[in-house]
């Protein structure tokens, strides 16, 4: 067994697969070709539900599961009306692992994960709410800093796999995400105690991703710094910024979110139907760049890594060549 395998075990144990190199949930990008490619690879897909409905998550998770025999997750969105029919869909399909993003779980929504035998994932983007999900029984956690591409916390991920990892890293495993991009920082955070770590960006311009190709040309163009984080304009309204390339849309945005806020004045809708429009905003936003392939009013969902893809290549590649870069790493 080589240092990399001994330090990926646990990931790899708890996943069910090679690699412990999990696949980000970006809607309209993590769909059955993606996912199916990325677990046949060796690694762990995650099918992104996003706005999906049960109808359809039950017809996307036949149709992965028709391309790959292999374990695969699926994410579904704590926020989302109908959660627990999707919970009901994975079940009716024995996933094996469901991740939760997007706030607290609803009550029952991780009891009804368990009982069908999945595993439960959640992301923690600070510590105190690592330590609660830790206490309601999430089976492992997933800590992605704000380096990440769209829905993202305030902190960096440096800043909390430094204060995450030591404290409840040998209780339940962790996988770290946000800004990673090459082997040697996955080999560090492996180090520092994690069971593996979560790759989004990096994967959108693999030849198995449907992205639009004006949606590729972009992330292969993009620097960094062009990837920024979205700005809240009214303290009310509870919007979790979003990281993407800015362009029209991110002007877009905030005029959408003047238009929420003045409905929220009139009593025209509650917070809880605010949030949802605007989710449902950046999921259309979303599509609209991904699908469409407009890159200059859709929402083109990218974190800071995206400066370091610089080619379009197979998942098998993209994978091989992160495991030979953090190989090396571990043997310096």
């Amino acid at each position: 067994m080589t240092k990399l395998n001994h330090l990926m075990l646990r990931g790899t144990e708890f996943l069910g697969c090679q690699t412990a190199i999990m696949c980000g949930a970006m809607s309209w990008v993590s769909e059955r070709n993606l996912v199916s490619a990325i677990s046949n690879a060796g690694g762990f897909g995650v099918i992104a539900c996003g706005a999906m409905t049960p109808e359809l998550l039950d017809a996307e998770i036949a149709a992965t599961k028709a391309l790959t025999s292999r374990p695969f997750g699926v994410n579904l969105i704590t926020m989302h009306p109908q959660i627990m029919e999707l919970i009901a869909i994975c079940a009716k399909h024995g996933v094996t692992h469901v991740v939760l993003a997007g706030g607290l779980p609803p009550k029952g929504s991780i009891e009804a994960i368990k009982e069908f035998g999945a595993k439960v994932m959640c992301f923690a983007p600070a510590l105190t709410l690592a330590k609660k999900f830790a206490r309601s029984g999430v089976d492992a956690l997933i800590i992605e800093g704000s380096e990440a591409g769209g829905h993202i916390g305030p902190v960096a991920t440096s800043v909390l796999a430094q204060e995450i990892l030591p404290e409840l890293g040998e209780q339940l495993p962790i996988f770290v995400a946000g800004g990673i991009a090459r082997g040697g920082l996955i080999a560090s955070y492996l180090e520092m105690g994690a069971a593996g770590v979560q790759l989004g960006t990096r994967f959108v311009c693999a030849h198995e991703s449907i992205a639009h190709p004006n949606f590729k040309a972009a992330f292969l163009r993009a620097n960094a710094r062009d990837a920024v984080a979205s700005v809240q304009i009214d303290p009310r309204l509870p919007v979790i910024p979003v990281r993407a390339l800015k362009n029209k849309g991110t002007e877009e945005f905030t005029r959408k979110q003047v238009e929420v806020a003045a409905k929220l004045d009139a009593g025209e809708i509650d917070m809880e139907a605010a949030q949802l429009e605007i989710e449902r905003y950046w999921a259309g936003a979303l599509r609209r760049a991904v699908i469409d392939g407009d890159v200059e009013y859709g929402s083109v969902m990218a974190g800071q890594s995206v400066g370091m893809v610089h080619v379009e290549r197979p998942v098998v590649d993209i994978i091989a060549k992160l495991v030979t870069e953090a190989e090396e790493a571990l043997a310096r």
